[in-house]
């Protein structure tokens, strides 16, 4: 299994590009927790913490798709190390201008969602002219979604450390000026500045066009709504147990299950067309769902979680493929983005609904939305079979476009409908 992944981790610029895009999403990553800390520390209600995190997580839903399309108009360097300085400096303000007028403060914060740089969407990008193979891509996509859970456990606990070695306000300043520094070290690297996206059909809807794509998107915003209500529900679950640090055990437990089931999943050559395996894992990923509702004693709760988490990073990574076989020509980085800005959508959707459930139904309501939303992601895949089945381009030569995203796959391989 190690194997697989240090040899992806061994190509020429693939470390360094993992490394950067990580660094680089850093204060995306670390945004509410540290937007919640900086407000209670000005004496700021967590009510309008909350308001300004979910201003943030907007804004940076409708950024990444408008950014995404730029990177694939004019390319990497060009839009994502300017967006990056830009968000840093939208936090820098609300650092150093704090809530004594909330206007600014939201502006702040709206600025710095807005222009979130589409990092993730340009590291898949950028994986084929790294790693050359089909096989190497697809386990690239494993390590990157297990590379995220890893970001966003490690993350927050980053700007806890440096809350209580400084300040929150040093924290912003800190974690942004480390994203900046991530992005920069990609957007230097020869792969990002090199790479072009294929040509483009001019359409207003860009990669929206594509009825795979949007099948898959659909699906995931239900996906993000399961994992979004669950961190709800866990707050839920600790405060009837009487414990704050239940509510830790849980999450890790359900990063730890994500891990695992990433780093199986990316260790093993799969067959077989990945929209039908993409069906089969939100299948078990809804299974692993619904014992939640029982909500037992927190042992038992806590192995329930991590079994929860296993089929979520193969979700994951299954979906970056099959969202590579539906983006339209030109537009990968902006299908891409729009996964993320959907997958978001969906968890802001989760913790909202989850809130009013446990008020009408207690502790087990809540678990049960996200059954719900991973029954209702597989019924979506299911009903929408017949679109997934035909990806939305042919196969292109991976010798006759290098730092063409859309065509790097190895010679002979098509990348069309596998029956």
């Amino acid at each position: 299994m190690a194997a697989g992944y240090l040899d992806i981790l061994r190509a020429r610029h693939a470390a360094r590009l993992l490394a950067g895009t990580l660094v680089g999403r850093l204060p995306n990553g670390t945004a509410p927790v540290a937007i919640v800390l900086f407000t209670r520390a000005e004496g700021g209600s967590y009510a309008l913490a909350g308001a300004l995190a979910a201003v943030y997580g907007l804004a940076t839903a409708v950024g990444q798709p408008l950014l995404g399309r730029a990177v694939d108009l004019y390319g990497q360097p060009r839009v994502q190390l300017p967006a990056a300085v830009v968000s840093a400096l939208g936090m820098a303000l609300l650092a150093l201008v704090g809530l004594g007028s909330l206007p600014p403060a939201y502006a702040a914060v709206a600025v710095a969602g807005v222009f979130t740089p589409p990092l993730e969407g340009g590291l898949r990008a950028l994986w084929p002219s790294v790693l050359g193979g089909e096989e190497r891509v697809h386990r690239a996509y494993a390590m990157d979604a297990v590379a995220q859970e890893v970001m966003f456990t490690v993350g927050p606990l980053l700007v806890t450390v440096l809350v209580s070695l400084w300040s929150p306000a040093a924290a912003l300043l800190v974690i942004n000026a480390l994203g900046v520094l991530g992005a920069l070290s990609v957007v230097l690297s020869e792969p990002s500045r090199t790479w072009r996206s294929a040509p483009r059909e001019a359409h207003w809807l860009g990669a929206l066009r594509s009825p795979g794509l949007l099948a898959l998107l659909g699906s995931f915003f239900f996906v993000g709504l399961a994992l979004g209500s669950i961190t709800v529900a866990g707050v839920a679950y600790a405060d009837d147990h009487g414990r704050e640090s239940v509510y830790g055990w849980l999450m890790a437990a359900l990063g730890l299950g994500a891990l695992i089931g990433g780093a199986v999943y990316g260790a093993r050559q799969w067959a077989g067309a990945p929209e039908r395996r993409l069906r089969v894992i939100v299948a078990l990923l809804a299974l692993g769902y619904l014992p939640l509702m029982l909500t037992p004693g927190v042992v038992a709760m806590t192995a329930l979680a991590a079994v929860a988490g296993v089929f979520l990073a193969p979700a994951i990574a299954c979906s970056f493929i099959v969202v590579d076989r539906h983006a339209p020509r030109g537009t990968v980085t902006e299908a891409f983005s729009w996964l993320v800005t959907t997958f978001g959508v969906g968890a802001a959707a989760g913790t909202a609904v989850a809130g009013p459930a446990v008020e009408l139904g207690g502790t087990s309501w809540s678990f049960a939305v996200a059954g719900a939303g991973g029954v209702a992601a597989l019924l979506v895949l299911l009903a929408t079979g017949r679109v997934l089945a035909v990806p939305g381009r042919t196969a292109v030569s991976a010798r006759g476009s290098e730092n063409d995203r859309n065509g790097a796959v190895e010679p002979g391989f098509s990348s069309g409908h596998q029956a």
